[in-house]
């Protein structure tokens, strides 16, 4: 029989996921994972070893400065965290290890400097992170509420907004901005329990590029895109939800764009099922766009049209596996949440794109997104 594999990485918990989910902890400076197939111990410094056993009760916890004493009692007199690990691994007999593809390149030789054979592992390190639990589905779903009470917020400041010259938006007795407004969204996503971070509010032709944060004086009578994915302060997970509106009166055109976004939304939604290829889903969006006469491709040096992919994945990265877009592999499994959001960007006319969020099931989905959808305010 294969000896199971030995696990090891060396990060922090609130920066690297894989580290936040096998440990359930948010330690800000890198620690030692080691998994020997059984119950995993942790290396932490004594700032954090007494919250650690409390928070971790699943895991063996170790003070690194007892075991740096240890080191210096054997005539090492200063120990690193490689002759650390090094000796955890000699104390069990075992000299090869399985690290994440992000682990530190320096103290990956350090390693091999003593004799211990670091392997990386390509791909997806932990598996079982694409398949949500039922606790990390409530996780994931009070995150998107706290996106839900930013977008509230958003959506309540631009309706008592007011037209006014050269169709700029004022509130309160002074120009409304996609700075004001961000602010405005990530207060109230911290005061939920949650921290927001590159919000985007982004109108008229910044819309076009689906990453731009946005800048300037929001106007009326043009769509706006307001794209907010915070994660919750207390569990690390993330929520997602993308909305389009326009304050005042929306021309055909764009009524036109909005009502394709939505159809092609749903669709893909209806797609969406356990077994069927994330690439299909993407390509049911795309026909659907296609055959309603909006083309996608580069016009004038830049691209226009749906070109991005349909999803991706949500947990405690923002965007993890899988991917749902036209290069992407696989099949949809029940238990992955995924996103639905559909675009379509042209300069003349701003860009339109909606996002939901989805939890696969073995017969379709089920839709853990609440806050509705409506193009004018």
């Amino acid at each position: 029989m294969k000896p199971p594999e030995t696990l090891l990485m060396f990060a922090d918990s609130e920066r690297d996921a894989n580290m936040r989910y096998a440990t359930r902890l948010f330690v800000p400076d890198p620690f030692v994972y080691l998994d020997f197939g059984r119950r995993p111990t942790l290396i932490l410094s004594d700032l954090e070893v007494d919250r650690a056993r409390v928070q971790a009760p699943h895991c063996t916890i170790l003070a690194l400065s007892k075991l740096q004493q240890q080191l210096r009692a054997k005539g090492v007199e200063h120990p690193h965290t490689a002759e650390i690990i090094r000796e955890e691994l000699r104390a069990k007999k075992i000299r090869r290890v399985t690290v994440p593809d992000n682990f530190p390149l320096g103290l990956a030789r350090d390693l091999e400097r003593l004799g211990v054979s670091v392997m990386p592992r390509t791909g997806a390190f932990f598996v079982a992170r694409e398949i949500k639990s039922a606790a990390e589905v409530k996780k994931i779903s009070a995150a998107l509420m706290m996106a839900e009470v930013g977008m509230a917020e958003a959506m309540q400041v631009l309706r008592l907004a007011k037209i006014g010259v050269g169709r700029k938006l004022t509130y309160r007795n002074a120009p409304l901005t996609a700075e004001r407004l961000r602010g405005v969204i990530d207060t109230a996503i911290l005061q939920a329990g949650g921290l927001a971070a590159n919000t985007i509010v982004a109108g008229g032709k910044q819309g076009c590029d689906p990453h731009e944060r946005g800048f300037g004086p929001l106007r009326a009578h043009e769509p706006i895109i307001v794209d907010i994915f915070p994660h919750s302060q207390a569990t690390g997970y993330f929520g997602d939800i993308t909305r389009t509106v326009v304050r005042g009166h929306a021309s055909d055109a764009v009524r036109h764009l909005y009502q394709t976004v939505r159809q092609g939304q749903t669709k893909a939604c209806a797609k969406i099922r356990a077994g069927v290829a994330t690439n299909a889903v993407h390509r049911t969006v795309q026909s659907y766009f296609e055959e309603q006469g909006f083309v996608t491709g580069k016009h004038n040096g830049r691209m226009q049209g749906f070109f991005h992919g349909t999803g991706h994945g949500l947990g405690l990265e923002i965007h993890e596996a899988p991917r749902v877009g036209a290069t992407s592999n696989g099949q949809l499994k029940a238990g992955q949440i995924v996103t639905v959001e559909p675009g379509l960007y042209y300069p003349e006319l701003g860009g339109v794109r909606l996002e939901d969020v989805v939890l696969v099931t073995k017969t379709g989905n089920r839709n853990l997104t609440k806050f509705e959808k409506v193009l004018e305010l």
